[in-house]
């Protein structure tokens, strides 16, 4: 009897860890500003690449594991080649292989993030 009764408190606990787990968030507008903040003056001005901003960007590839997280970075990053003044678009696009990463997406104000996968 005394074994059933905690099996049951148990098996509540554990539900209650299950439904009470936080669910993960994709990634905020805000870490992806942080991440690429040391690019603005790069792709205002051209030049080159600061390792500052390399590092970020490699990072926030790193931080965009889940299809969720690759299409929240996305829209972050699509928002702000669109609402930025001054930044040159085509430094934009070619940004990532400038750093040595390979985005599954292309950067720009056309892309659509929800085909992102």
């Amino acid at each position: 009897m005394a074994s059933s009764v905690a099996l049951k408190l148990t098996c509540m606990v554990v539900m209650c860890m299950v439904v009470g787990a936080p669910i993960a968030q994709a990634i905020t507008c805000g870490q992806v500003a942080t991440y690429v903040s040391p690019c603005i003056s790069y792709l205002r001005t051209g030049g080159t690449v600061p390792g500052t901003c390399c590092s970020g960007v490699r990072s926030l590839n790193s931080a965009a594991a889940t299809t969720a997280d690759r299409q929240a970075t996305c829209r972050c990053l699509v928002t702000a080649a669109s609402n930025l003044p001054g930044l040159n678009p085509t430094l934009i696009s070619s940004l990532p292989s400038a750093c040595g990463v390979s985005l599954p997406f292309k950067i720009s104000s056309s892309t659509n993030c929800n085909n992102i996968k």
